[in-house]
């Protein structure tokens, strides 16, 4: 059996709101073709560090960032360091995308929501279009269910788990290799939430997923590697904690503030 590459090396990582350090010293390699899971309390730095990883960091006023995060892209010999001055921040976010924790359809329809990205790179061919609606929609297993309504009915009317993954769809009609999700079932309902679990399982075989989680059933049912971020009593800002394989983060925690969290006691 093939080793997974790793994907994404980020290496003394701190992050910053202004003077508030958010997120201080993180080291964290990710694995291609895995799920990634970042748990830990709120306000301990999970999002900040996901942000970082496409660079939605910068859309935040006054946020410095320090370390390195570099990327192994498929059509490169060699990874890119993302935060470089070189970097096209644009074509990064093409490569990976963003799922947010509500969905936020475009009011426009389903079609248009999906071909949204594409057109936005160039994409004008009709056909060509068809096809990547249909492909990025079976992906997201939200085909059967809309595709005899895909220009009559705007995305804002579907149902709650169906724009969640109709926002997944429209992440993944511009081809990325990495998705990541900022807690994107946490405005769903349980049946929701399994499609959207089931979906990513299935994902995982042709991308890279780091997924925000505060649903510990979630990490441990979906994810092959967990991380766990807390608060520094001293710095107050997040660091990183523990990560290792799902399985063995749950079964065999080593510091006793996971083993705190994953067990409910305290976080």
């Amino acid at each position: 059996m093939q080793q997974n590459k790793n994907k994404i090396a980020v290496k003394k990582l701190s992050c910053s709101y202004g003077k508030r350090v958010a997120v201080d010293n993180v080291d964290i390699n990710i694995t291609e073709n895995e799920i990634t899971a970042f748990i830990g309390p709120s306000g301990c730095g999970k999002s900040t560090v996901l942000r970082s990883l496409n660079r939605m960091n910068d859309t935040i006023p006054n946020t410095s960032v320090n370390g390195s995060i570099t990327i192994h892209f498929k059509q490169d010999e060699n990874p890119i360091d993302i935060y470089d001055s070189t970097v096209d921040v644009i074509a990064l976010r093409r490569k990976v995308g963003m799922v947010f924790q509500r969905p936020n359809p475009f009011p426009m329809s389903i079609y248009e929501n999906v071909t949204y990205g594409p057109k936005l790179y160039g994409v004008k061919d009709k056909k060509q279009l068809d096809e990547i609606v249909e492909q990025s929609l079976r992906y997201a297993v939200l085909w059967d269910e809309v595709k005899d309504k895909l220009h009559a009915v705007s995305a804002q009317d579907l149902s709650g788990g169906q724009q969640q993954r109709l926002c997944i769809a429209r992440a993944l009609a511009v081809g990325p290799e990495i998705l990541l999700l900022d807690e994107p079932c946490s405005a769903l309902d349980p049946i929701a939430t399994v499609k959207i679990e089931d979906l990513l399982i299935e994902l995982k075989k042709h991308l890279t997923i780091v997924i925000v989680t505060h649903n510990m059933q979630q990490a441990s049912r979906i994810s092959d590697r967990t991380a766990l971020f807390w608060v520094n009593e001293q710095s107050k800002s997040g660091e990183l904690v523990e990560f290792k394989p799902t399985v063995e983060l749950f079964s065999n925690p080593q510091d006793p503030r996971t083993e705190g969290y994953i067990t409910g006691r305290f976080g």
